[in-house]
C-alpha cells in the first residue's frame, strides 16, 4: 500500500459526537504500551503522526486518521494502566464501547498484545468483549525484536490458548523496529476494505 496522504483529522474525548465517515474504519486496540502508536505510525508510513510517549496510558482520546481519502486508521484508547484513576478506566471503556456500537463503517478490529508475555486478564476481557460486539478481531502480536526467531510460534500459541481465540482467528507477529509484519497487516486492510493493492516502491 502506497500511503500519499495521512492526516489526524478527527480527535473525540469522552463528550464529543463521533464523526459519520463514509470510508472504511480500520479500529486499533490495546493495553496502554503495548505498541499501538508505533504499530499506527508504520502502517502510515510517518515516524511520529501517532504520538508515541513512555508514558502508558496518554491516548485518552479516539483518534481519527485520514489515510489516502481512501480510509481510516481509528486509534482506540489504551487500557489496563494501573495508575490511571478507576473512573478514567471506565470512561475510556464507555468510549469505545460507544464507538465500537455506533460506527457504521467499522471493517476490522484489531487487537494487539505484547509477543512476550502471556494475554493479561485486561486482554482476555477486551477479546471477550470486541467478539460479544459482533466483531472477529485480528490479533497483531507486537514486538518481535525483542524475542528469538525461535520462541515466535511458541509465543503465538500462547496467545491463542491464553486467549481461546476463534478458530481461524489469525495472529500477526509485527515489529515495529524492523517492519517485519507491516505488509502481511496492509494485505488484510486491503482485502478487507476492498482495496485496489499497490505496492510500496523500493
Amino acid at each position: 500500500m502506497i500511503i500519499k496522504n495521512a492526516t489526524l483529522e478527527t480527535v473525540c474525548g469522552i463528550t464529543s459526537v463521533l464523526p459519520i465517515n463514509e470510508k472504511p474504519e480500520i479500529a486499533f486496540a490495546g493495553k496502554s504500551n503495548v505498541g499501538k502508536s508505533s504499530l499506527i505510525n508504520a502502517l502510515m508510513n510517518r515516524k511520529s503522526l501517532a504520538r508515541t510517549s513512555g508514558q502508558p496510558g496518554k491516548t485518552q482520546t479516539i483518534n481519527f486518521y485520514n489515510i489516502n481519502d481512501e480510509l481510516y486508521y481509528v486509534d482506540l484508547p489504551g487500557y489496563g494502566y494501573a495508575k490511571v484513576a478507576e473512573k478514567v478506566k471506565e470512561k475510556w471503556g464507555m468510549m469505545i464501547e460507544r464507538y465500537l456500537k455506533s460506527s457504521t463503517q467499522l471493517k476490522i478490529v484489531f487487537l494487539l498484545l505484547d509477543i512476550r508475555h502471556d494475554p493479561s486478564e485486561n486482554d482476555k476481557s477486551m477479546y471477550d468483549w470486541i467478539v460479544y460486539q459482533g466483531f472477529q478481531p485480528i490479533i497483531i502480536a507486537t514486538k518481535l525484536d525483542k524475542i528469538n526467531r525461535s520462541q515466535k510460534e511458541k509465543q503465538i500459541k500462547v496467545i491463542r490458548e491464553g486467549l481461546n481465540v476463534i478458530p481461524g482467528t489469525k495472529i500477526l507477529p509485527f515489529s515495529a523496529l524492523t517492519k517485519q509484519g507491516r505488509e502481511e497487516i496492509w494485505d488484510c486492510i486491503e482485502s478487507i476494505c476492498e482495496l485496489k493493492p499497490v505496492s510500496e516502491p523500493e
